[in-house]
């Protein structure tokens, strides 16, 4: 199977591929609109650049010849002079690939997800502990604080509203102190929190360790200032207006969330968050190792940008197989390849890519994990210090976090408990 068939199989799975007459409307893979193929002509052709400059069949062609099925069928018929009159009749059926989903058990974990979450949470916080205070004036608990952070995030509502929903968590007994919305907003700011929470998003995802042993490396950003969709500050395709003036959006209104995720369950193995200019590449090696002291890796999954010969050793130095596509242009020799692992990994992709892309197509459930987090907690940041902003973002991933567990518990029937080392 060549590249572009690959490509053409990777379209039919997920795009909306519709026909209008005679042509078939495949959606360019950048989003940018839709090209038009026409396969009852003698010579399949599109109006895609890639077809107009190689003319012979292009992704989005092999794309629709994966999603149709035609039939044919013939009939003859007898008319009464006896005459007989032979019909050929086509069927185009158009098939996609479909993903069985488990109603019950998802109507279930969504109608007790809010009283699963706020105990799931504080058994969760119950391992943070509180260091000791000698003087000055008494402190809130870090457990109180990290779970009304946590349920703020997730109730998506401002600060100030949120206070209704936390003196409800406080009659339950899950906070025993009532904070005000200012001290809440405060301790957003403070850096101590930050290695709390990265500690309770491992613990979240440890119920799971049976479950996930392959997973998917990417990146996305959460804006802090103008809102707009991270895929168009990307790509520098959008203008902002303020008052009378316009001006570009540019990256430093992003923060950029590193994850790991396993590709069964969407639940994040391990996160780091950096400014909108960090690289991914850098950021791989951290989250593999991170993943792997609490999970058996079999397999890692990330897209170009993290092929190099130091994320292919980070992979394997921790058992796991590397899916990573080489770029275009790229050979077997690699300065940095002392080992002779780059030459190996360029020629299993070169020589079995039908394998290789089988694999590697699991990547896609780190877009999946994307989605879930900004479509249920927003795609954007309330705090204006740099600090908040990690802390909030890294509540999002935690909110993420218990909310697989929940859906779990329905799904697999999990009973997730934290801290069993500490018990």
């Amino acid at each position: 199977m060549s590249i572009r068939q690959q490509k053409g199989l990777q379209i039919a799975q997920r795009a909306n591929i519709t026909r209008q007459g005679n042509l078939w409307l495949v959606p360019s893979q950048s989003g940018r609109g839709k090209y038009k193929v026409n396969l009852d002509s003698e010579r399949p052709s599109c109006t895609c650049p890639d077809y107009d400059f190689r003319r012979d069949k292009c992704k989005h062609i092999f794309a629709v010849e994966f999603t149709v099925e035609r039939q044919k069928t013939t009939t003859t018929t007898t008319d009464a002079s006896g005459n007989t009159t032979t019909t050929t009749t086509e069927t185009v059926k158009v098939t996609r690939k479909t993903y069985p989903q488990v109603w019950p058990a998802y109507n279930q974990a969504q109608t007790q997800e809010k009283r699963l979450f706020l105990y799931l949470l504080n058994q969760l916080c119950q391992g943070v502990g509180s260091p000791a205070q000698l003087n000055g004036r008494p402190r809130f608990s870090l457990e109180d604080m990290i779970f009304a952070m946590a349920f703020k995030v997730y109730s998506t509502i401002s600060t100030r509203r949120f206070m209704t929903d936390l003196r409800d968590a406080h009659g339950k007994g899950y906070v025993s102190q009532l904070p005000c919305y200012n001290s809440i907003i405060n301790y957003f700011e403070s850096e101590v929190l930050t290695p709390y929470l990265h500690m309770l998003i491992e613990e979240s995802a440890l119920p799971l360790q049976a479950i996930e042993e392959d997973f998917a490396i990417d990146s996305t950003g959460l804006s802090v200032g103008a809102r707009q969709k991270w895929f168009d500050a990307k790509w520098g395709k959008v203008h902002v207006e303020f008052g009378d003036t316009s001006r570009r959006v540019e990256r430093q209104d992003w923060v950029k969330v590193h994850i790991c995720t396993g590709v069964k369950t969407n639940v994040i193995t391990a996160v780091e968050v950096t400014d909108s200019h960090a690289g991914d590449s850098p950021q791989f090696p951290k989250l593999v190792e991170d993943t792997a002291q609490n999970f058996a890796m079999r397999q890692v999954s990330g897209d170009k940008a993290y092929s190099s010969a130091d994320n292919l050793r980070a992979a394997v130095r921790n058992q796991a197989m590397p899916y990573i596509p080489f770029k275009a242009g790229t050979t077997g020799n690699h300065w940095k390849d002392k080992s002779g692992l780059w030459k190996q990994m360029f020629h299993f992709y070169s020589y079995n890519q039908e394998k290789f892309m089988q694999n590697y197509h699991k990547r896609s459930n780190v877009e999946s994990t994307f989605s879930m987090i900004k479509a249920k907690f927003g795609d954007s940041l309330r705090s204006k210090t740099k600090t908040a902003q990690i802390n909030e973002a890294l509540c999002k991933v935690l909110c993420h976090n218990i909310v697989v567990l929940i859906q779990s518990m329905f799904e697999l029937n999990l009973k997730p408990k934290f801290w069993s080392v500490a018990a």
